[in-house]
């Protein structure tokens, strides 16, 4: 009897030891899923400028950084900024009452993250008086923004040796006030984890800390190098090709049979263009590909139809009348006719080639088939030699400066000068707008302090070639200046 007494208590002790275990092994996983996985929708935005600037696109599952460590960066590295002004001061744009830079987004998975979206790289931004505030075009080209310094920024700060829980810890606690279980997850996992990701990215970026590559400056970007080496994880080569950050408004007019997209006619079409581009941002497969996909759907319907904004200035319609038989007699044939948009060889508009030697077919077919992987399908990435650029569509071309394909030159009227006498040396990424030049201002104490300074004897820098119209006299040029602004 004791035996069997025995035998039921030590049952009934098992079943609750258990039990208990079950309750525990629950709530500790309830915990980790409400901690660190759940997710909280974004609010609905109907404004669609304001979804493409602030809305999430799913990158903050994979590459988005911990709120509060963002948030606190620029204030414990200033001296790792190109400038003052925090985040500004990479030529992000800042919406007044804004709570992060247009183009960054937060979200809730887990903690509080921060990723960005499409909009960091392609918002413009002018003013049109020392005085005035900037105006921000929500699909422009993100002329002000020093991409390569952001992305420098963030793995210098994870190098520091003060990029540890009790620095972090220390000047988080100056603005916001954690839980005591927050305080030890931001101290023992989320910015332990931070440093290390931040830090594996040091050897993709590699070439951007190259000495004898030029920086890229404002406004530019090395596109199909960062496939390369994200995407591709290939070694680095010796290949640099950083252009000019594109406007992605009015996509509909690449609807056109034939025309590709990119400067060097790369991509297949836009619905290729945007997924590999939030790829990029993602940084890995997408976790939800169906919702990942009606994002795309929705981007693509947006920048279809968002339109190029109009010149802001006084136009001389009369002048710009006689302007319009100016460009059909003598740009037409290349920028709005069924050339737009398909790739011309090189020798045709003798500019840089840098950005051509950059990428491959055998790029493209590896690229191709790591988006299959994910079980996407696409048109993709031409899987073809490049050889030459696209003849660009013109539309909203005043705030497309500086122009030609690497960004080398920089006003309308600088580019109808011969190659032998543009700009050798300016400075990009001022905002000011100059509507006689047609292009930002490049020169002088506020553009030189805002700025970074372009050479165009560094290399993937050059500004020749495209002599197309600079030979027109100059009531022929100032018409045709005239004309370009309406675009």
């Amino acid at each position: 009897m004791k035996t069997m007494r025995w035998t039921r208590d030590r049952k009934r002790r098992l079943l609750w030891c258990l039990a208990i275990l079950v309750v525990v092994v629950a709530l500790a996983g309830g915990f980790t899923w409400y901690k660190f996985f759940r997710e909280e929708a974004q609010a609905a935005e109907t404004d669609p400028d304001v979804r493409f600037k602030y809305g999430s696109i799913g990158a903050e599952r994979d590459a988005g950084m911990p709120y509060w460590i963002f948030y606190v960066l620029p204030r414990m590295f200033p001296e790792k900024l190109p400038g003052p002004g925090g985040y500004a001061a990479f030529g992000l744009g800042w919406e007044e009452g804004a709570e992060l830079p247009i183009g960054f987004t937060q979200k809730v998975v887990g903690f509080p993250r921060v990723a960005n979206n499409c909009a960091s790289c392609h918002t413009a931004r002018y003013r049109r008086s020392p005085e005035e505030n900037p105006t921000f075009v929500a699909a422009g080209p993100g002329h002000t923004l020093h991409l390569a310094a952001l992305f420098r920024f963030f793995v210098d700060c994870a190098k520091d040796p003060r990029f540890d829980a009790d620095h972090l810890m220390r000047e988080v606690q100056l603005v916001t006030r954690l839980s005591w279980i927050d305080r030890m997850i931001y101290r023992f996992v989320l910015i332990p984890l931070t440093r290390k990701r931040l830090l594996e990215r040091e050897g993709q970026f590699a070439w951007i800390y190259r000495k004898d590559f030029p920086d890229w400056g404002r406004g530019r970007d090395d596109a199909m190098n960062l496939t390369k080496y994200f995407m591709l994880k290939l070694p680095m080569d010796n290949s640099f090709g950083p252009t000019d950050i594109p406007a992605i408004w009015n996509l509909k007019k690449y609807d056109r049979e034939g025309t590709t997209m990119n400067w060097a006619g790369d991509s297949h079409d836009a619905h290729s263009v945007i997924i590999d581009s939030a790829l990029g941002l993602l940084g890995a497969a997408p976790k939800r590909k169906a919702e990942f996909l009606e994002e795309v759907k929705w981007l693509q319907r947006y920048l279809r139809e968002k339109e190029p904004p109009k010149f802001p200035f006084p136009i001389d319609d009369k002048l710009a009348v006689k302007g319009k038989d100016v460009f059909d007699a003598h740009c037409a044939s290349c920028h709005a006719s069924d050339r737009t948009g398909k790739r011309m060889p090189l020798t045709a508009v003798a500019t840089d080639g840098e950005r051509v030697a950059t990428w491959g077919k055998d790029n493209a077919v590896a690229a191709n088939k790591v988006v299959r992987s994910f079980g996407i399908e696409r048109k993709g990435l031409v899987e073809a030699p490049l050889d030459g650029y696209n003849p660009p569509f013109l539309d909203g071309l005043w705030l497309r400066a500086p122009y030609l394909h690497n960004g080398s030159v920089p006003t309308l009227r600088d580019l109808l000068t011969p190659a032998g006498e543009r700009p050798p040396v300016f400075w990009r990424g001022y905002d000011l707008y100059d509507p006689v030049k047609v292009g930002f201002v490049s020169d002088g104490a506020e553009a030189r302090r805002v700025g970074t300074k372009y050479e165009t004897n560094a290399r993937a820098g050059n500004s020749r070639g495209h002599e197309f119209g600079t030979t027109l006299p100059p009531p022929a040029k100032d018409a045709l200046i005239e004309y370009l602004k309406t675009l």
